[in-house]
């Protein structure tokens, strides 16, 4: 049923998924509003609270009507979760602004795709298109390949830890757009995050390592292992850089689509690994 609701809910996603309507964010967007105080402990109540709720649910509908209701739950959940309707529309309005030359407009969809680690201040042209691909690579990430095997990994329990993850990374987007830097730090999501990403960082690194230079992708690979203190942003986006150096773009247009390009490649070889397996274990 796994493979079965994530290539639905992939499907969905690509062809109706538009604006913030289906999307998590937008539906906690309530529930963030209402904290006041910003702590660890609050904000590891809220990710279990919602995954407590998801789990009472997948319990309650457990075994009616052959398990269509089930089903039908994995699926919204999966819809709501993965996938990047709004930030695909700031993308798009991204190219649109650098292609007629809007430079206040371009600048403005540059903030939103760079959200969560920004642009340093005072770095020239190559350096910020650099950050954007970056930026876009771990959108990508966040958005679709962290999820997808979040939601793999737990079994029948795996729309649980895919709302748990996507809590997390709604709850962290919310801060970085409305709060101040010091509430964010005072939340501890970044630490969450921190720990929760490393073990797929490095399964999708293998997959940037792969396309990359291996003669470099894969020594840095096998470095990040024993890495527990880079961020998990820095070592993927490393391993994704090395595939982007074979054929490396320097205007405002080509250099984003090449890193969309590649994540989309990635996404997909993620996509038939995990068919390949679901397979495997259904027929062994």
């Amino acid at each position: 049923m796994t493979l079965f609701s994530l290539l639905l809910v992939l499907g969905w996603e690509r062809l109706f998924k538009m604006g913030q309507h289906w999307q998590i964010e937008h539906r906690l967007e309530p529930v963030m509003r209402q904290q006041q105080h910003y702590s660890l402990p609050r904000t590891l109540l809220l990710t279990l609270a919602c995954m407590l709720l998801t789990a009472v649910c997948i319990d309650l509908l457990k075994g009616w009507f052959f398990g269509f209701p089930q089903l039908i739950f994995w699926i919204l959940l999966g819809v709501l979760c993965i996938g990047a309707g709004g930030v695909r529309l700031h993308y798009h309005r991204y190219l649109q602004a650098a292609s007629r030359g809007d430079t206040e407009a371009h600048q403005a969809m540059v903030e939103e795709l760079t959200l969560i680690h920004g642009v340093p201040h005072g770095c020239d042209e190559a350096s910020s298109l650099r950050e954007l691909q970056n930026a876009l690579l771990w959108i990508n990430y966040r958005f679709y390949l962290a999820p997808m095997l979040w939601f793999v990994a737990g079994g029948q329990w795996g729309p649980v830890l895919l709302i748990g993850y996507a809590t997390l990374r709604a709850w962290q987007s919310w801060l970085a757009r409305h709060k101040t830097p010091l509430e964010r730090a005072q939340s501890g999501v970044d630490g969450i995050l921190h720990w929760v990403d490393w073990l797929p960082v490095r399964l999708v690194g293998v997959a940037y390592a792969l396309l990359g230079h291996g003669e470099r992708a894969l020594p840095a690979w096998f470095a990040s292992l024993g890495d527990r203190h880079s961020a998990q942003y820095q070592v993927l986006t490393q391993l994704a850089q090395f595939s982007l150096a074979r054929d490396p773009h320097h205007d405002k247009i080509a250099t984003p689509q090449a890193a969309v390009s590649l994540a989309k490649r990635v996404s997909w070889m993620m996509v038939v690994v995990v068919a390949l397996l679901t397979i495997y274990g259904t027929l062994v």
